[in-house]
């Protein structure tokens, strides 16, 4: 790669136009946006005639700030939107999943009219066990079609559920269980990850012995392996939900009845459980998978590579999918599960037009080579998106030209569990794209930049990122803790939402997400986002990943820490290791400043990630501060970040020099 192709990834003023082809084809108008702000509050209510209503609502939003409702005196059920309706259509024969396991070769497709007879099922079941509207159930499964069908029973029968990623622990399962008082559990034996089984339920077992209200535990087999028994609180899946009725009625719920509990975890304080509720959220999904994705309910194949235990499963594998009829491909795997091209053939077998996933696993993706992707026809995709994270340019710029053969659009979303859906993010079709930037804030939607004081800031400024109105799918609340509520979100401005980020506006008013405002250092009095660093650092022809913290500094009061993997195929692997780490810092401080150059470059196999991929740098600042390590229970692999650790040790001596 070239130094000038570099410097152009990294220029904020470069944008990609949308195809005249795509814009012609695409869905939404660019009226939508004059629409949307010409009324909001009216553009919604018009966005929730998507939904079926048992009772149409008359009101749209009832604001009594922080506490919002919307089209609160409507009727609706919520699985009976995502399934039954589409079957009464004539679309029963649809395909709703192609879902493919971890194992090559182990693969189920399953119809809108499948679905719901399984969720009949399971509802009739969960009611044979003792649920009713109103309760909780607690959701610990693997990604298999039985996690969804169990989602979609519980908000058939009004009852709450609370999925818990099957990747947490046993102790993070139970806190879950005994904050929202979920008398319900539904898991499975265990799951697969690369061809071996992994256990669950002795995790479940040993989170129930501090959770004495649990009456119930519903255990798909999945892998048959051994697992411990409690009679008369136990109960096979096969046994209790294969044996019931494929029909059941469903009942109409109002609007703001609770519909789930997703906890967010702390790194200090206790996970906070956010709930939603159900018109306003599902309007909310439905609408922006639609637009967002520049949905062709007829003939696109939607692969959201996600977690159904994350707000990205809930909203954009589940709830929105399915209210729109469409196809979606569903797996159980890493992304390596069966070699570092199982992804590839995964879109080539199956025709996939649509994908979203992670800037983590694109830049995984783009450490292992782009010899795989190339070996596959990924000619069916004809949209990318990604979420989770601000996604630096150049990974930006490697899945448009590797997996987008250099011509489909990129959608970079911007949003939280607390907001239910997609905040911040072009409209393919009708605005142009920036490497690495969210662009603009979705029809309907009050985004703005403050600074200190609450103001707002201009254009090549930065500040913080508030929401000003409220919007549908916005979170009810914390469960059972409404002035946590006020203080966690709604105290730091008076009157808007601030969604702990840090973002800026470049000179055309666009907005660039900068991680989160715990993640910003003070260097000699110079306040600098650890995304920014990060970015700069993956820019660099070498680097794959990077993680960036802060660190005590006995002059600078604090100093760049960064932890860097290479490119398995870059050249530059080769090298003195010493005279890379310099050529990184130097790198940095070209793009950004010497203000910015890291005081130490740890070049490292792998960075510590969670199963779900995301990347733990509470851990990377304990161990930059040579501080105890806390619970590495979630992470893919533990030992890994005892092995940064020692390798921080031998890197201890490199030259702090931040101003050469």
């Amino acid at each position: 790669m070239t130094e000038a192709k570099l410097e152009a990834w990294h220029d904020e003023t470069r944008s990609f136009a949308p195809s005249a082809e795509f814009a012609k084809q695409a869905n939404a108008q660019p009226s939508i946006y004059d629409d949307a702000a010409a009324d909001p509050v009216a553009w919604w209510r018009t966005q929730a005639d998507r939904l079926t209503w048992t009772t149409t609502p008359t009101k749209s939003l009832e604001w009594d700030l922080p506490f919002a409702k919307w089209f609160s005196d409507g009727t609706l059920n919520a699985s009976y939107n995502a399934v039954d309706r589409h079957v009464e259509a004539g679309k029963g024969d649809k395909v709703a999943y192609h879902w493919i396991a971890d194992a090559v070769g182990e693969s189920r497709t399953i119809t809108y009219a499948q679905l719901q007879k399984l969720v009949a099922q399971a509802a009739n079941a969960l009611t044979e066990l003792g649920v009713k509207s109103g309760d909780r159930v607690a959701v610990y499964m693997p990604m298999i079609p039985e996690a969804v069908v169990t989602m979609l029973a519980i908000v058939r029968l009004g009852a709450v559920h609370s999925v818990v990623f099957a990747g947490f622990s046993a102790e993070a399962l139970s806190s879950r269980i005994l904050d929202s008082d979920c008398q319900y559990v539904v898991t499975a034996d265990g799951a697969y990850r690369r061809g071996a089984a992994s256990p669950l339920k002795p995790a479940v077992d040993e989170a129930l012995e501090s959770c004495p209200n649990v009456k119930a535990v519903l255990v798909v087999r999945r892998t048959g392996g051994d697992v411990g028994w409690k009679d008369g609180r136990d109960h096979w899946w096969h046994e209790i939900v294969d044996r019931q009725s494929e029909e059941h009625a469903y009942e109409s719920f109002p609007a703001e009845h609770t519909m789930f509990i997703m906890y967010t975890s702390g790194t200090t304080a206790k996970p906070k459980g956010i709930f939603h509720t159900t018109g306003g959220y599902l309007t909310h999904v439905a609408a922006t998978h639609d637009y967002i994705f520049d949905v062709k309910p007829d003939t696109d194949i939607c692969w959201t590579a996600a977690d159904i235990g994350w707000i990205t499963g809930h909203s954009y594998i589940v709830y929105g999918p399915l209210i729109n009829c469409v196809t979606q491909v569903m797996y159980e795997g890493l992304p390596d599960s069966g070699g570092k091209d199982r992804w590839w053939k995964i879109i080539e077998e199956n025709k996939v037009t649509i994908l979203y996933t992670a800037p983590t696993t694109i830049r995984t993706l783009m450490k292992w080579g782009e010899e795989f992707p190339k070996s596959h026809d990924l000619s069916s995709l004809r949209l990318l998106g990604t979420v989770g994270e601000p996604i630096n340019p150049e990974a930006w710029i490697w899945y448009r030209e590797n997996i987008g053969s250099g011509k489909t659009p990129i959608v970079d979303t911007w949003w939280q569990t607390e907001t239910g859906g997609i905040l911040i993010t072009p409209l393919p079709g009708i605005t142009a794209t920036k490497p690495g930037a969210a662009m603009t804030p979705f029809p309907g939607i009050s985004a703005d930049i403050v600074d200190n004081d609450g103001n707002s800031v201009g254009n090549g400024e930065g500040g913080y990122l508030v929401l000003t109105q409220p919007w549908p799918g916005m979170t009810r609340g914390i469960y059972g803790d409404p002035e946590r509520f006020m203080e966690t979100y709604w105290s730091r401005f008076p009157g808007m939402y601030f969604a702990g980020d840090g973002a800026k506006r470049d000179q055309d008013g666009d907005i660039w997400l900068l991680g989160r405002i715990d993640d910003v250092m003070n260097i000699s009095g110079h306040r600098l986002s650890t995304t920014e660093v990060e970015h700069a650092l993956v820019g660099h022809p070498a680097v794959a990943e990077a993680a960036v913290v802060g660190a005590s500094d006995p002059t600078t009061g604090q100093a760049i820490v960064a932890f860097v993997t290479l490119k398995l195929s870059a050249e530059d692997a080769s090298k003195d290791q010493s005279a890379l780490v310099e050529e990184l810092r130097n790198h940095v401080a070209k793009v950004i400043g010497p203000i910015a150059k890291p005081r130490q470059i740890i070049l490292t196999p792998e960075l510590p990630k969670t199963r779900s991929g995301k990347i733990m740098r509470r851990l990377l600042r304990d161990v930059a501060e040579d501080r105890d390590l806390g619970d590495v229970t979630t992470l893919t692999d533990p030992t890994v970040v005892n092995q940064i650790a020692e390798l921080m040790e031998i890197g201890a001596d490199v030259d702090d020099d931040l101003t050469r």
